[in-house]
């Protein structure tokens, strides 16, 4: 039987996975989250002297490769990070933090914020518009958990969250928690999040037919009367990824309040962005996963934002 990858030393070893975060965090060598400089730096030594800690004798500080990133103050060891980072990224439809506690060995709220970071840190932040010419964007809406706040009289998908996604096939995904299924709500974001050269799929619902107009192509399927394909037109791949995110959420975690919705979906965004078809095995969505740590710090405080 081959080894597990959770046997291997970068996950047993503090040292080892420091050097392994090191190597793709700064890839050119150390550069001090202070002041940015690279050119004057050193390793600090001793027997006293923590793991991967360094100095920069511009600004004259001290940092290590957590400085600035979602690990910054954690007293959890790198490897267990990276353990709880590679299982993250491995399972399909998620890991509870329970689970994640009792595999680790460390604390349910340890497990619960160790987390929220690395789902911080699979974010993707400042990305161009999906899709462009020849390509294909579909785009649907659906409805999960409780809202906090529930109006008054509210039934069915009233008093659920809702969430857009936008699948480009053979591509990546983009989820959002919106306030609901309005114009307002949904146009903003199809605007900012697809080029308009994209051809674009949707089912029938009305919202989508004035931005479906500035596309380059738009076609859609009637639900309401059991048309679900037509030719090349369809919604079923963003089906497709609601049914992994669904089962996630419903088996996995069986529950998330609002405020953390958007954390969970880039999870699963993130995963189906990085997956085995795209050429991404589970050891290099980890070591993409590590490099979206810099720049993001999460605090109890935080957490919900």
């Amino acid at each position: 039987m081959a080894n597990s990858i959770l046997s291997a030393k970068v996950m047993q070893n503090e040292a080892a996975a420091i050097a392994w975060v090191e190597a793709r965090v700064w890839p050119q060598g150390p550069v001090c989250p202070h002041c940015g400089g690279f050119d004057r730096i050193g390793k600090m030594a001793g027997k006293a002297t923590r793991i991967g800690l360094y100095k920069c004798y511009q600004c004259r500080k001290q940092f290590t490769v957590k400085v600035g990133t979602v690990f910054e103050d954690s007293h959890v060891p790198m490897n267990l990070w990276l353990q709880a980072m590679y299982l993250l990224c491995s399972s399909k439809k998620g890991i509870s933090s329970n689970q994640l506690s009792r595999t680790l060995g460390v604390t349910l709220k340890t497990a619960w914020f160790m987390s929220h970071r690395i789902r911080e840190a699979m974010r993707v932040v400042g990305v161009e518009p999906m899709g462009g010419a020849g390509e294909v964007v579909e785009v649907d809406e659906t409805y999960i958990g409780r809202r906090a706040i529930v109006p008054k009289g509210a039934k069915g998908w009233y008093n659920k969250n809702t969430v857009l996604t936008l699948v480009q096939r053979g591509g990546s995904a983009r989820s959002f928690h919106v306030d609901g299924n309005r114009l307002d709500d949904i146009v903003p974001v199809v605007e900012a999040n697809l080029k308009r050269e994209s051809a674009m799929m949707t089912d029938e619902a009305p919202v989508y037919r004035e931005v479906g107009k500035a596309m380059a192509a738009h076609g859609t399927v009637n639900h309401g009367q059991d048309e679900y394909v037509r030719g090349a037109i369809h919604t079923n791949t963003v089906e497709g990824f609601y049914s992994i995110f669904k089962r996630g959420m419903k088996g996995t975690y069986q529950h998330c309040k609002e405020k953390h919705l958007h954390r969970c979906l880039a999870e699963f965004d993130f995963r189906y962005s990085n997956r085995v078809r795209l050429g991404v095995d589970d050891v290099e969505r980890t070591a993409r996963a590590v490099k979206g740590i810099v720049g993001k710090r999460l605090t109890y405080a935080t957490s919900h934002k």
